[in-house]
């Protein structure tokens, strides 16, 4: 079906970016031209993903870190799809009890800190219903094992042709001489000011008290020089050297369990992707214990009862996919966890969406027994940058710490600001994602590689489409958005033939923590939607994800970038 493209629709008016060398699409313009300077500069589009990564580090510290976790899906120019995680896990010692005892040795003032309420102020609810104390979403026991550094050290090494230090140049030049700030970031920033409290956390990322203000231009010394010692020596700093020390340090002064040991153990995989089809497309995925297998089955529930079919602007189309994708939510939240504590079924199995499919009626699925874990995860911060070379490379890179700035620790004067991906584990011993020693949480984070036929270049227009295949890097940032802007974007290019900035400007929803349907102001058909039963709810365009696009078809790389953040999608 194709859709004839009203521009006045959406807001960006951006157009679809075409180049055959070389091409970056991230959340910051500074960013994807550190990825471009290596490209230009003969590396490959592993080594332009690391370096943009690390550069989204310093131009981008609100939304990732060297404290958080990193993740790949790519395809390389030989025509092989692969995917590599880099997420650590609880430290050895983190068992339920030892947990629960340090917190309830924790100031009861501190320990208050670690449970905010949405507007990022301490709230009494540390306890649940029964009086047992829950896990925190900040503070030490919230940390995991950051994977960063040793995953963007394993990118260069087995698929890069530049070396680690090459490729963190860009980002030490922006941490040691200077940026200006820009206007997405700048309205970020400004949480930090509530959520750092120690001299470290403040002294390293507020300037005079004070977070930056649009176009201020602002250095991250203490980041810079963490990024040239890890360039001199390797990620071996981080998680046997001086970093490591100082990271254990901030973890354990606080009460945390975290050892040197628990970051020397720690190694990043190369795992196999999990996929489907979707009408005609190829879509791969992170497996457990990622959140792509949701993705997946939300895709297969929604081809099974012809979500695509439904004309774009109509409520039976939202309604479709938003039933789709909370089905999946229920199983994947069920059932997703460290694969190597639980046996988890074939969520994305063509027999498993039709068993489910049948649940779907005329109106909305209501108390799912399951559904996204974690209110406070709703508008996670993460980075998610696309790259493709001349070679054929393509690659979805994805880094995080989850909320932000992460737990509100940061490692001494190392910089760094620390993860709080722990806060997704549970205290109750008998919910699927309980905390365990070494076991790694349930993860938000998604990259994507698809392969589309015919995808459409000029929305509407059949004579675009030469019946060649385009392979693409994609994903959606943003907690449990990602999996929910997969869909929405897959289904995009597929059902309806929008071009690929298109398919990533129109008007998205999200089905939420409590059950509600949040939809974009220029959502069309939110009455429509209310009157089929939804608790429809408008809310702010940050909530909605960031989506990043780069595709190959023939020689011809095409980008496309998020309308909703600072960034920008550039070739040569």
């Amino acid at each position: 079906m194709d859709v004839d493209l009203d521009l006045d629709r959406f807001d960006s008016r951006r157009s679809t970016v075409y180049a055959n060398r070389g091409m970056v699409a991230t959340s910051q313009p500074l960013a994807t031209e550190a990825g471009l300077s290596i490209l230009r500069d003969g590396g490959n589009a592993f080594d332009a993903a690391v370096a943009t990564a690390a550069a989204l580090n310093v131009v981008e510290p609100t939304s990732t870190g060297l404290g958080g976790d990193v993740f790949a899906l790519y395809r390389t120019a030989d025509g092989d799809v692969g995917a590599m995680r880099s997420c650590g896990g609880a430290p050895a010692d983190a068992t339920i009890e030892n947990v629960r005892e340090a917190l309830e040795e924790t100031d009861p003032a501190e320990r208050a800190s670690y449970y905010p309420d949405s507007r990022g102020y301490a709230t009494d609810e540390e306890t649940s219903e029964d009086g047992e104390i829950e896990m925190p979403f900040l503070g030490p026991h919230a940390v995991t094992v950051p994977g960063t550094a040793r995953g963007w050290e394993a990118t260069v090494e087995e698929l890069g042709r530049k070396s680690l230090a090459d490729v963190l140049e860009p980002a030490i030049h922006y941490a040691l001489e200077g940026y200006p700030v820009s206007e997405v970031i700048a309205s970020h920033w400004r949480g930090a000011e509530t959520l750092f409290t120690d001299d470290h956390a403040r002294e390293a990322f507020l300037f005079d008290g004070e977070p930056p203000a649009v176009g201020q231009t602002v250095t991250l010394e203490r980041l810079g020089e963490s990024l040239r010692k890890i360039a001199d020596g390797g990620a071996d700093v981080v998680y046997e050297g001086e970093i490591g020390e100082q990271i254990v340090a901030a973890i354990r002064e606080r009460g945390g369990l975290m050892t040197l040991e628990d970051l020397a153990d720690f190694e990043p995989e190369f795992v196999d992707p999990v996929s489907t089809t979707y009408n005609g497309a190829e879509i791969y995925e992170l497996p457990p214990n990622n959140q792509g297998l949701i993705a997946l089955e939300a895709l297969n529930i929604a081809e099974e009862i012809g979500a695509g079919d439904h004309p774009y602007d109509s409520a039976e189309r939202i309604h479709a996919f938003a039933e789709a994708t909370k089905l999946a939510f229920v199983d994947g939240h069920r059932y997703i966890t460290d694969p190597t504590h639980e046996v988890i079924p074939p969520l994305a199995s063509k027999s498993y969406a039709s068993e489910r499919a049948s649940a779907i009626g005329e109106t909305p699925i209501r108390d799912p027994d399951w559904g996204v874990p974690n209110a406070h995860a709703e508008d996670s911060d993460t980075v998610l940058l696309t790259v493709g070379d001349e070679a054929g490379n393509l690659v979805s890179y994805i880094n995080s710490r989850f909320a932000g700035f992460g737990s509100g620790l940061v490692a001494g004067d190392t910089g760094i600001a620390l993860q709080n991906r722990g806060a997704s584990f549970s205290l109750d011993p008998n919910h699927p994602n309980s905390l365990e020693p070494s076991k790694r949480p349930f993860h938000t984070l998604i990259p994507a590689i698809g392969r589309f036929p015919e995808l459409g270049t000029d929305s509407g227009s059949d004579a675009a489409r030469d019946g060649r295949d385009t392979w693409a890097a994609f994903g959606v940032m943003g907690g449990y958005m990602q999996p929910q802007g997969h869909v929405q974007v897959v289904s995009n290019l597929v059902d309806y033939g929008l071009t690929p900035q298109a398919a990533l400007d129109a008007p998205r929803w999200r089905y939420r923590e409590d059950g509600t349907l949040g939809v974009e102001e220029r959502l069309p058909e939110q009455t429509a939607l209310a009157r089929m039963g939804h608790d429809v709810r408008v809310l702010t365009p940050v909530l909605f994800g960031g989506a990043q696009f780069v595709g190959r078809r023939g020689e011809t790389l095409i980008g496309a970038t998020e309308p909703r953040k600072d960034g920008t999608v550039s070739g040569y």
